[in-house]
């Protein structure tokens, strides 16, 4: 029934999306990928949209995520195809790279499968809108975010150069990355803290050094963090709306990082 549902509502989404590209009908994965074979410890790099799609980055960064899977030593799949969440298939990989992934991408099985993935080790590197608004399952809000995104300054401000301030210099996620550096995106605020849901921050941005305007938070902004409670390392950073960030070397060795750690068990 359940599934009826999803497939009803992502049906009467498509009557209602126009010919945006950033907002392409929803569609609801029920047949999994094939696989290549030898896949052991991979990452699964998945850029699934069911919301806002970022098609300017998407392209761009799932290739630098899979150079990033090659410089580790690791073999990666990258899918659009959210029936990949099964048992079965999620055994194949160490890591999953949500790139990106925003709206309600998974069914209710497929949300299962990832929460017993991340139950029995898993690691999870989520990026951009992989941490928006669109995502409302308690387990996902619980597990990866630990706070709300409430939007990113538009129009003129819409992209600005910030500085970014690392808090946690000695995080694995953080080695090798300056203890600040600037670069320019797009710069999402929260509706609070995650620090005091338990998640750990790692990095913050300096919202005197840009132009926040309504979506202020003070001087904890996270832009970073993990959560030291799942029994698999989650990772999380708000950057990523840029195609540039990617090539940028500060923000590359955060990522380099973050699935090196997250796929250690």
């Amino acid at each position: 029934m359940m599934l009826k549902s999803l497939m009803m509502i992502a049906v009467l989404a498509a009557t209602q999306v126009g010919s945006d590209p950033h907002l392409p009908a929803p569609v609801v994965d029920t047949v999994a990928p094939t696989l290549p074979t030898g896949l052991k410890g991979a990452v699964l790099i998945v850029s699934k949209t069911n919301g806002w799609r970022h098609f300017e980055h998407i392209p761009h960064s799932n290739a630098v995520l899979a150079d990033i899977a090659r410089e580790l030593g690791r073999k990666s799949f990258t899918t659009e195809n959210a029936a990949v969440f099964n048992d079965r298939d999620l055994r194949h990989f160490s890591v999953i790279v949500l790139n990106s992934a925003s709206g309600a991408f998974l069914t209710p099985a497929q949300l299962a499968a990832f929460t017993r993935f991340v139950a029995r080790g898993g690691g999870v590197v989520a990026l951009h809108a992989a941490g928006d608004d669109s995502h409302k399952e308690p387990w996902y809000d619980n597990t990866l975010l630990g706070t709300t995104f409430i939007g990113h300054p538009n129009g003129d401000d819409h992209i600005q150069p910030a500085r970014v301030v690392v808090d946690q210099p000695r995080h694995p996620v953080m080695a090798g990355v300056p203890r600040d550096w600037t670069v320019s995106d797009e710069w999402y605020s929260f509706s609070g803290d995650p620090a005091t849901r338990g998640m750990t921050v790692l990095a913050r941005v300096d919202e005197g050094s840009y132009r926040p305007g309504k979506l202020a938070m003070g001087a904890a902004h996270p832009v970073m963090w993990v959560n030291p409670r799942a029994k698999g390392h989650v990772f999380y950073s708000a950057l990523g709306h840029e195609p540039a960030v990617y090539d940028d070397p500060n923000m590359r060795r955060v990522l380099v990082n973050a699935v090196r750690w997250a796929a250690a068990r």
